[in-house]
């Protein structure tokens, strides 16, 4: 039997090269191809984008904008703003929304320990489906960071500013992602369902709020706050705000879509098979991270319109003479 097992992973380990070899370059390659509408934005005349800004065609040139340094900073401290405090920006709908999402993700709660028994066997039952797990599961992180890299490279290199602007983009819902899903561990305090917990003797998913972590276990020992961090899911939610950053950006090439939210739904659910996280984590993770994409996207398109980009102050030195009183009087004009 383990014989068997270590024959079919020495065949899986090489296809599982390839396949991540596959995924990372094909769609870089397929999004690097410089296409007219992608650069008709850097060669247009002001004029010219006055004129375009007024047809139909306008989300090409909205899309196609760049980010220099100063408007990476200025857009992303809004998104920052706008997700921190999203309460204050929902409205009706959205609140009916949220109340949907809240009462799916509290039904699906009850079903946190068959889940997760059954994820786990499986994966131990598959040696095929361990390892597969073990690699999709990268893909939340560190794979992410190494695409957003390759994207950037590869946007840069190509000269094509829609794949390059998306690429920054998505590394705004990336660090977003990190900073908010940390911030929402620390405040709900939820244990793991690999750790068991050292008062109650329980594996269960219980939210223990941000205080519970300072506690000591009954040895001495700090408890860890990786064992107390399970809600949400940090790499379903990142997984999932990147995705819909590109399958906004390229709606218009549907390979790009299904291959985004094809990866990030794998993701969330090798974090099962991992035994990483609860059933009720994964749910609340990929929604969040889906709104925290399009509310990055959006927001772009939003500062594109209205044109709230970083404008650089210009400075100038100029010299004048003014003859005034029968004097004649030299003089300096300093603007900046």
């Amino acid at each position: 039997m383990l014989q068997n097992k270590m024959n079919l992973n020495k065949h899986i380990m090489p296809l599982l090269k390839s396949l991540l070899l596959i995924v990372i370059v094909l769609p870089l390659a397929v999004l690097s191809q410089s296409t007219i509408a992608d650069t008709s934005f850097l060669k247009m005349n002001s004029s010219q984008k006055a004129h375009t800004q007024t047809t139909p065609h306008d989300t090409v040139v909205i899309q196609s904008a760049r980010l220099g340094i100063a408007n990476y900073y200025l857009l992303g401290k809004d998104n920052f703003k706008r997700q921190a405090l999203f309460p204050f920006y929902l409205r009706g709908k959205d609140w009916v929304k949220l109340g949907a999402y809240t009462v799916v993700s509290g039904a699906i709660a009850f079903a946190n320990q068959p889940i997760k028994t059954y994820a786990v066997n499986l994966r131990q039952n598959n040696p095929g489906i361990a390892t597969v797990s073990r690699y999709v599961t990268r893909f939340g992180d560190p794979y992410i960071k190494y695409m957003l890299g390759a994207g950037l490279a590869a946007g840069l290199l190509s000269k094509n500013p829609k794949l390059e602007t998306t690429t920054l983009l998505a590394s705004q819902a990336y660090f977003i992602a990190n900073l908010l899903g940390g911030a929402v561990k620390i405040l709900t305090g939820v244990q793991a369902p690999f750790y068991t917990d050292p008062f109650t003797h329980q594996t269960e998913p219980v939210f223990r709020g941000p205080l519970y972590v300072f506690k000591k276990t009954p040895d001495g020992e700090p408890l860890r706050l990786n064992n107390y961090g399970s809600f949400p899911s940090g790499h379903t939610y990142s997984a999932f705000a990147v995705a819909t950053v590109f399958a906004m950006q390229y709606k218009n090439k549907p390979i790009v879509p299904i291959v985004a939210y094809g990866i990030a739904t794998l993701v969330g659910l090798s974090r099962l098979t991992e035994n990483r996280h609860w059933a009720m984590d994964i749910i609340p993770g990929a929604l969040l991270g889906y709104y925290s994409g399009r509310q990055i996207v959006k927001n772009y398109r939003r500062f594109n319109k209205e044109k709230r980009w970083h404008k650089k102050k210009s400075s100038s030195i100029s010299f004048n003479i003014q003859y005034t009183n029968n004097q004649v009087r030299p003089g300096l004009v300093v603007r900046w």
